[in-house]
C-alpha cells in the first residue's frame, strides 16, 4: 500500500455484541479506521463461541473482530464510565446495540457522550429503534427477517415461511449501518457537530425487499412465495444436471430469454406473444422449466456451463464454499485472503468488500484474543500502572 488507507486517522469504538454493529466497525476497520473493541472483562462477545472453533478458539469471532484491538471495561462501573468517556472524547465514532436506556442508566447517554466530544458520532443499533412499543422489546435479525416480510416471501409455495441459515438482517444492518456512520461523518464535515444514528435492524431488510410496500399501496398486490421462481420472468431456477450438479439460470432479460431457448432446442416458443415480456414468460414457467430441466439434465455441469457462455446466457454453478474457494473468478479477484494469527498459524478468510484502485483496504490481523490491547490502550490514554490495577482492583476491566 503506497498511500494511507481512506479512513486512516478515524477512531472506532465498537461496543456491540454479536453481529450487527460490531460487522460496521469491522467493514470501516477494513478500509483503516482505528477500531477499539470493547468488551466486558467477565462476559466477551458471544460470537468468541459462536459456531465451530478450533483447539477452543472460535472462528467466527477470527472473521468479525479482524482489524481491532481489544480491551475490557465494565461500563456499568464508575471506574468503566470514566474510562469510556475518555475514550470517547478522542474518538470519531461509536458504534453500541444496548436496550434503549442502558447506556442512559450508566450515565453514558448522548448528553454526556456529546459533552464530552461534541463531534462524535454514536451509532444506536438495535432490533426495533431507539422508541415506539417495541423498541425495549429483545431484538435480533431472525426477527427482522420475519417481520420485514423475507420469511414470507421465502420457500416452496406450499411449504412455511422460510428463514436464511446465517445471519442476513444482521448483515445488512451492518452494511447500513456502515453507511449511515460515513453519511453522519461526512454532515459532521459540513457542521463541525457530530450526530446520533438510530438504526432498527427491522428497517434496511425492507429496504432491500424492493417495491412490496408500493406494490400493496397501489394495487393491493402482496408477493407470495414462488420457490426458486420469479413473478418477474422464467425460466428462472435451479437445475439438476446429468453428473448430479446443480445450476442456476436467470433470464432477466429479454434476450438472454431467447438464448437460453434456442440453445435448449425450444425456439419456437420465441414467437409466442406472451414470450415477449417478463410476466408473460413467467406465466409460462412450467412449460418454459421443463424444456431447460430437461435439455440441462442430459449434459454434465461442465458441458452445460461451457454451452451457455457459448451462447451468451446467463449461468452459474450453485457452488458451496468449497467450490467458492477455488473458483477462478474468486482468485482473480482476491476474494479470499489469508492472514497470519498468533492462536492458529494462517487464517483465510473472505477479503475487504470492495476494491479500491488508489486506497485499498486490507486484513492486517484476525481477531485479537480478549482483552488483549487493554493495558496498551489504557496506557496510550495516560493512565499509569497504578491507575491500571485500581481499575482492576474495582472490576473495571
Amino acid at each position: 500500500m503506497t498511500r494511507p488507507s481512506p479512513l486512516e486517522g478515524l477512531r472506532v469504538l465498537d461496543l456491540a455484541t454479536l453481529f450487527a454493529g460490531p460487522l460496521a466497525a469491522t467493514m470501516l476497520g477494513d478500509f483503516g479506521a482505528e477500531v477499539i473493541k470493547v468488551e466486558h472483562p467477565r462476559r466477551p462477545d458471544p460470537s468468541r463461541g459462536h459456531g465451530p472453533s478450533k483447539d477452543g478458539v472460535g472462528l467466527w469471532w477470527k472473521v468479525l473482530g479482524r482489524n481491532k484491538r481489544t480491551i475490557t471495561l465494565d461500563l456499568s462501573t464508575p471506574g468503566g464510565r470514566d474510562v469510556l468517556l475518555r475514550l470517547a472524547a478522542g474518538a470519531d465514532v461509536v458504534i453500541e446495540n444496548f436496550r434503549p436506556g442502558t447506556l442512559e442508566r450508566w450515565g453514558l447517554g448522548w448528553p454526556e457522550l456529546s459533552a464530552a466530544n461534541p463531534r462524535l458520532v454514536l451509532a444506536r443499533v438495535t432490533g426495533f429503534g431507539q422508541f415506539g412499543p417495541s423498541a425495549r422489546r429483545p431484538g435480533f435479525g431472525t426477527l427482522a427477517e420475519a417481520m420485514s416480510g423475507f420469511a414470507a416471501v421465502t420457500g416452496e409455495p406450499e411449504g412455511p415461511p422460510t428463514l436464511p441459515p446465517f445471519g442476513l438482517a444482521d448483515s445488512i444492518a451492518a452494511l447500513s449501518t456502515a453507511y449511515a456512520v460515513m453519511t453522519a461523518l461526512a454532515g459532521r464535515d459540513r457542521t463541525g457537530e457530530g450526530q446520533v444514528v438510530d438504526m432498527a435492524i427491522i428497517e434496511p431488510m425492507l429496504s432491500v425487499l424492493g417495491p412490496q410496500a408500493t406494490w400493496y399501496d397501489q394495487l393491493g398486490y402482496v408477493q407470495p412465495r414462488t420457490g426458486n421462481r420469479s413473478t418477474n420472468n422464467a425460466p428462472r431456477n435451479t437445475y439438476r444436471t446429468a453428473d448430479g450438479s446443480w445450476v442456476a439460470v436467470s433470464t432477466s432479460a429479454q434476450s438472454i430469454a431467447e438464448r437460453v431457448m434456442r440453445l435448449v432446442g425450444r425456439p419456437e416458443v420465441i414467437g409466442e406473444e406472451w414470450f415477449a415480456t417478463g410476466a408473460g414468460r413467467a406465466r409460462h414457467a412450467d412449460e418454459l422449466d421443463e424444456a431447460v430441466a430437461a435439455w440441462i439434465a442430459r449434459h454434465d455441469r461442465a458441458e452445460v456451463l461451457a454451452a451457455f457462455e457459448k451462447a451468451e446466457a446467463a449461468i452459474a454453478p450453485v457452488y458451496d464454499i468449497r467450490d467458492a474457494m477455488q473458483d477462478e473468478q474468486y482468485r482473480a479477484l482476491g476474494t479470499f485472503t489469508t492472514v497470519e494469527d498468533e492462536e492458529l498459524g494462517q487464517v483465510t478468510m473472505q477479503n475487504v468488500l470492495f476494491r479500491l484502485s488508489a486506497t485499498p483496504g486490507g486484513v492486517k490481523w484476525a481477531g485479537r484474543p480478549h482483552g488483549a490491547d487493554t493495558e496498551a490502550v489504557l496506557t496510550g490514554l495516560g493512565l499509569s500502572g497504578e491507575d491500571i490495577g485500581r481499575l482492576r482492583d474495582e472490576g473495571a476491566l
